[in-house]
């Protein structure tokens, strides 16, 4: 189900010269297009225009870096992992970008 390929920058902090992210991991996720609003770490509303969906363990805070399949780069809004503990139903982390 995991027909993509992403590479994943996790975000690490600011620096004097900007922002720090860990080195590019590549992951198999499962990519859509849709534009949906969703709520920032902040609480503000914001616009998704990519989600990506990967196994757990994805490590990807707020403000790490993505490169979609087609090349194009994006920034965390969000990310939640899924999880169902004794019931046998797919688990998975859910990333949602601008």
């Amino acid at each position: 189900m995991l027909r993509h390929r992403i590479k994943v920058e996790a975000y690490q902090g600011d620096s004097a010269y900007g922002p720090q992210y860990g080195p590019a991991e590549e992951v198999r996720a499962l990519v859509t297009g849709t534009i949906k609003r969703v709520r920032s770490a902040t609480g503000a509303e914001v616009v998704s225009t990519a989600q990506v969906y990967a196994a757990l363990g994805l490590t990807a805070p707020p403000g790490s870096r993505i490169t979609l399949p087609d090349g194009r780069t994006t920034t965390v809004i969000s990310f939640t992992e899924h999880t169902a503990p004794g019931l046998g139903a797919p688990e998975s982390t859910e990333v949602m970008c601008e």
